[in-house]
């Protein structure tokens, strides 16, 4: 597989015009129809600017990998955010054929499927390695399978941002009375653990966070970790940049697919757009883990930016909250509830194994460092 130009690259600076998106393109006449003459062409549409580092990367990799895989058999053209449809409609777009693709996050459904943010990450949840661990050998996959059945959705992992930051801030939060009244963009679970500490989350698509900050519609918002949150420019509305990101300790992306397109396909295309998937679910947690190393180790010196650390009172409050929200969700219907204790299992499967293993080694690094 020939390896991206652009993987160890600085992340572009997104204007203003694409993180608003270029605008509709019209909207299409339906999904790719069966293969004819053995081609076919498939239209991706992204919740992301176009080119934006990180999840845009890896929706551009995966348009790159099906057409080159398949040989041209089966070739995707990306769309980015607003090109032809809003960034919250992606879902939608492929449940109703508009697009055979999307890629996006779970989170964004929570309103059509209650648990469909454990998808892609829960308050204090699942880090990236157990999270894979759980969709690829826990259940996880059959049960997100059956959440999107009825749409006519199919969906897969297609890369992590990795464990995320806490957040922008336009003024500094010193303890959990600093909360009350803060409006701050927010998605998914994470949104619901903060309401209940007196914030007011906002939904925001990403190419919206930048021009919120900058007018005062928002106090402070969230997006991903320092690679991905610099190319959005978000350090020159807000000087406090807060960790950890109790809020979303993973970052897996989705890619969706309209079963119809799907299933015409024969046994090998469909194949590659599973390998496609899964390919950029390991090269986009690297990358994004790589990249935000090199981006916070500059963050303080060449930007500006004032790193803060959420106090005590505010992480044992969330951790709370959060216990509370998931069990909520739990309980909504049938299929949450099966979602949610499969999720709170493998949590504790993998913090048994982490207790003596990766989280036993890293507190090890952090006491005894080097030399």
């Amino acid at each position: 597989m020939t390896r991206s130009r652009h993987s160890d690259s600085k992340p572009p600076k997104l204007g203003r015009r694409a993180l608003l998106g270029a605008g509709a393109a019209g909207a299409l006449a339906g999904a790719a129809p069966a293969l004819a003459q053995g081609r076919a062409q498939w239209t991706l549409v992204t919740s992301w600017p176009k080119g934006a580092p990180g999840p845009g990367t890896s929706a551009r990799r995966i348009a790159e990998r099906i057409t080159l895989m398949s040989g041209g058999r089966l070739s995707v053209k990306l769309y980015g955010a607003g090109e032809i449809v809003p960034a919250f409609e992606v879902f939608d777009a492929v449940a109703q054929g508009t697009a055979d693709l999307g890629h996006t996050a779970s989170f964004f459904w929570s309103g059509k499927f209650e648990a469909a943010p454990f998808f892609t990450a829960v308050p204090f949840g699942l880090t990236p390695d157990g999270h894979h661990a759980w969709i690829y050998h826990g259940g996880g996959q059959a049960l997100w399978d059956e959440l999107y059945a009825k749409a006519g959705v199919k969906p897969f992992l297609a890369g992590n941002s990795g464990m995320q930051m806490g957040g922008w801030m336009k003024r500094e939060i010193k303890g959990l009375e600093d909360l009350k009244g803060l409006k701050y963009r927010i998605p998914g679970l994470g949104g619901e653990v903060l309401r209940r500490l007196g914030v007011t989350a906002v939904s925001l698509p990403p190419g919206e966070i930048l021009p919120a900050l900058q007018s005062g519609a928002i106090d402070g918002a969230e997006f991903l970790g320092p690679w991905s949150d610099l190319a959005l420019s978000l350090d020159k509305a807000a000087p406090y940049y807060y960790w950890p990101g109790f809020h979303e300790p993973n970052g897996s992306a989705e890619c969706l697919v309209n079963r119809r397109s799907y299933e015409a396909l024969p046994d090998d295309l469909r194949e590659i757009v599973a390998a496609a998937c899964e390919a950029e679910n390991t090269r986009g947690l690297a990358e994004a883990d790589w990249q935000n190393a090199r981006s916070l180790a500059d963050i303080e010196v060449k930007h500006g930016v004032q790193l803060r650390r959420f106090s005590d009172d505010i992480l044992a409050a969330a951790r709370g909250a959060a216990e509370e929200v998931l069990a909520e969700v739990g309980g909504s219907n049938a299929l949450a509830g099966r979602i949610y204790r499969s999720y709170v299992t493998a949590r504790a499967r993998s913090l048994a194994w982490g207790r003596v293993a990766r989280h036993a080694v890293l507190d090890a690094q952090l006491r005894f460092p080097a030399g």
